[in-house]
């Protein structure tokens, strides 16, 4: 299918799902709606430009009106993968279907493992438990800096993090030894991600900088990212993009300190480009709001972005589309502060794309692959593509 599309802009809003899937109790998720849970404990939100879109008709949100005539096509999508976490979501996203999930580690690393990796990096370590990113700074930062000993720690996604203090250990130590964690994590212990997670301060008022890098583990196998770079057509990464497909079938990658940041990078990108793929994560939803189950910070980031967005539809091409979607959930009103099973939002713009059209419920993220194969020219065989639904 040919099409009249120079350019798309897909903009991921990390976490922001919008009720549970069927098999949601399988994964402890039953009654998880990251975006309707949130609105009913505050209230109502105030995200008039969603509304406008058509948010308010995939699913009941308190304060959303489902307008009369919505500006976008809307529906929602399930997830065909195995997992809930931030790397299965985007791959099936680009048409990468995964059928078992990663692993992940409820009671800390295998001690052989962990042995291992401080021969090899020349160090021990502290930690080797689940815990919150920003707690066990607090309470191991104190020590770490006393020793040098890096902090290890992971959580209930499949993640290998470790924290430095950025003058006990400079970045590019920090970066050296988790490039040899990644190196080390394969086979069974194949995690979806390292992750280097710096921090500067004293003891009582440590916190995090924008220094974070993800090492990903290299898609399994091609998929439309590659597809569009194969065929000239350019695909720029924001924000965690480029780590989540370590770097594979990215074109230009603008690393952002923030959601707010990452908007700001998506229109430098819109301005600067005339046509191809702008791929953007605004992360800080789930690793800001939703792990710490902070609600009214997840509400007020979910209104920021609500008045940024007329900003992103006025540095659109007359021949551009707008896909606003997730890539799971992380509902903050649950005791969990895990990443929930969930159905993500999906929510289609341009001059072209015709208003109002419902696009209903997707049996996989991997639409959005075939409907960028569509958009561009490039055809791509997984998935379904609601290109033909939404073009006029």
């Amino acid at each position: 299918m040919q099409t009249q599309v120079s350019r798309v802009t897909l903009i991921v809003l990390d976490s922001v799902g919008v009720g549970a899937l069927p098999d949601a109790a399988d994964y402890g998720d039953e009654g998880s709606n990251t975006l309707a849970n949130i609105a009913k404990a505050v209230n109502g939100l105030k995200l008039p430009n969603l509304a406008g879109l058509g948010l308010g008709h995939i699913h009941p949100i308190a304060g959303v009106a489902a307008v009369t005539d919505p500006a976008g096509a809307y529906g929602k999508m399930a997830e065909k993968s195995v997992g809930k976490d931030t790397t299965t979501g985007h791959w099936e996203m680009a048409g990468i279907i995964l059928d078992k999930p990663f692993p992940t580690y409820p009671h800390g690393f295998p001690p052989d493992l962990i042995a291992e990796f401080e021969r090899r990096i020349g160090r021990q370590i502290l930690g080797n438990v689940v815990a919150s990113g920003t707690q066990i700074i607090e309470e191991l930062g104190p020590e770490h800096m006393q020793t040098g000993k890096p902090i290890v720690y992971t959580s209930a996604d499949s993640v290998f993090q470790v924290a430095a203090h950025e003058e006990i250990i400079p970045l590019e130590e920090l970066y050296r030894i988790c490039r040899i964690a990644r190196e080390m994590l394969d086979g069974e212990h194949k995690v979806g991600r390292v992750i280097a997670r710096p921090f500067v301060g004293q003891p009582g008022s440590f916190r995090r900088t924008a220094n974070r890098h993800d090492y990903a583990v290299p898609p399994p196998r091609p998929n439309i990212l590659d597809s569009l770079h194969r065929a000239g057509i350019k695909v720029m990464g924001v924000g965690k993009i480029y780590d989540i497909f370590a770097g594979e079938g990215i074109s230009e990658t603008a690393k952002t300190k923030d959601n707010m940041d990452g908007v700001d990078k998506t229109i430098e990108f819109m301005h600067k480009s005339t046509g191809g793929l702008i791929f953007t994560n605004l992360v800080e939803y789930d690793s800001v709001y939703g792990h710490r189950n902070n609600v009214p910070g997840y509400a007020k980031a979910l209104q920021d972005f609500d008045q940024r967005l007329p900003e992103i539809m006025a540095a659109m091409l007359p021949d551009e589309v707008l896909i606003i979607t997730a890539d799971h959930g992380c509902d903050p009103t649950t005791v969990s502060t895990d990443h929930s099973r969930e159905y993500v939002p999906l929510l289609v713009y341009g001059k072209q794309v015709k208003k109002g059209v419902n696009l209903g419920v997707r049996s996989s993220f991997s639409d959005v692959a075939a409907t960028l194969g569509d958009f561009f020219g490039v055809p791509f065989p997984v998935g379904t593509s609601f290109a033909p639904e939404v073009l006029g």
